[in-house]
């Protein structure tokens, strides 16, 4: 069996059993878990190889991609300034952008409002780009990798596009659009970027390992993506699963070892706020108890929760599930940018639980019922049906007596 390092406190011996069983079944690589329970962490743990082509091993400090996660850290900070009142979920998100109502919205021309036959965007608000339901999964605007870095040329993409459906009207998985448009919500607000924000407000008060844009400083941290066998390709560059994930191109999917691929460290330097964080199983599972409880600090207290149980119990509420816009209903429920409990999608430990995952198969996730954060983050990217996250967390309810 794998050895591994680090600690479980006792009663959470369960989590350090699950976690070395992940090598023994399946085709692990390198990989954490880390458990924080009322605030204190409980469980730290990692193993395998950080870097399969020199075998450099996994560290405590080891950082990797973790896609989609990075949409938990843009929800944490939105929900944060609509806690703080700078920010109505529910208004239209022109009150902060006036130029994302686009063409003719503004001025009210008629003729370029019917040009296109497509819904426009006047009614939308952050709650719906939040529930994947604001009619902008992808964009037609074919962007280079440096457009896509320079942020603006996003922003006037997403300025000049029309919704596929009307508005609220049905959902679909809204990619890196999600993190671009409640980024520039949040720099309208703050005069930051949303990766500059989240460092500033909670990644460097709290010393969390997450980064919306890896500083150059910390690419020696870097685990090295690896792809295990029989992950189920990707549909053509036409298909608008392809468009969403790969902006039309100009990024790849899953594509590794390829320019401006997972591994490239000028991707993870570009602040790609719907699905390019790079955190440590300990960063992620520290932003989550921090929204929840609060988690220790070094000189022996504990930092106040980052969101009170009323902006919980808002995020927690059921926005989108069932069938899509392309059909699928994988089981997913969706509240206000968090991932929902799931059987079949994510199970995690009760109602109140909230999180989100990546392509990776890394996930993290809070519960402030259970007073618990949560993350495993992995290397080893195994695709559909993989399981590694799910029974670490199934070992974490043994552990609480559930």
């Amino acid at each position: 069996m794998q050895q591994y390092q680090g600690w479980a406190d006792e009663r959470f011996g369960a989590v350090a059993d699950a976690f070395a069983r992940n090598y023994a079944d399946f085709p692990e690589l390198g990989s954490a878990v880390t458990v924080f329970a009322d605030g204190r962490k409980v469980v730290e743990l990692w193993g395998g190889t950080a870097d399969e082509r020199t075998g450099r091993p996994w560290e405590a400090d080891t950082v990797v991609p973790v896609f989609s996660c990075a949409k938990g850290l843009v929800a944490v900070c939105v929900h944060l300034l609509a806690q703080r009142g700078l920010l109505d979920l529910d208004a239209p998100v022109s009150r902060y952008w006036p130029e994302f109502a686009g063409p003719g919205a503004r001025q009210g021309d008629a003729t370029e409002r019917h040009a296109d036959a497509r819904p426009t965007k006047e009614a939308i608000t952050c709650r719906m780009v939040l529930g994947h339901r604001a009619g902008l999964p992808a964009l037609d605007a074919a962007l280079s990798f440096e457009e896509i870095a320079a942020w603006e040329p996003v922003v006037r993409a997403i300025e000049e596009q029309r919704p596929l459906w009307e508005p609220g009207a049905t959902y679909e998985y809204h990619g890196h659009v999600f993190g671009f448009l409640l980024g520039e919500v949040v720099r309208r607000i703050t005069g930051l970027t949303p990766g500059a924000y989240f460092r500033r407000e909670i990644g460097d008060p709290l010393g969390l390992s997450a980064w919306l844009g890896l500083p150059e400083a910390e690419h020696g941290r870097l685990a090295r993506l690896a792809e295990a066998e029989g992950r189920r390709p990707m549909p053509g560059p036409e298909h608008l699963l392809t468009r969403i994930v790969t902006m039309n191109g100009a990024l790849v999917f899953p594509g590794l070892d390829v320019p401006h691929g997972w591994n490239d460290p000028a991707l993870h330097s570009v602040e790609l706020p719907g699905a390019g964080a790079v955190a440590s199983a300990t960063g992620l599972a520290g932003l989550y108890a921090a929204a929840v409880t609060g988690i220790g600090t070094g000189a022996g207290g504990r930092s106040e929760r980052l969101l009170s149980a009323a902006t919980v119990t808002d995020a927690i509420r059921e926005l989108s599930s069932g069938a899509g816009f392309l059909g699928f209903d994988l089981g997913a429920r969706w509240g206000s940018g968090v991932v929902l409990p799931s059987p079949s999608f994510r199970p995690m430990l009760g109602a109140r639980s909230f999180g989100n995952d990546g392509a990776g198969g890394q996930f993290a996730f809070g519960d402030d019922e259970f007073g618990v954060g949560f993350a495993y983050t992995a290397n080893r990217m195994i695709g559909h049906g993989d399981a590694r996250a799910d029974r670490l967390v199934e070992a974490v309810r043994v552990s609480l007596g559930g």
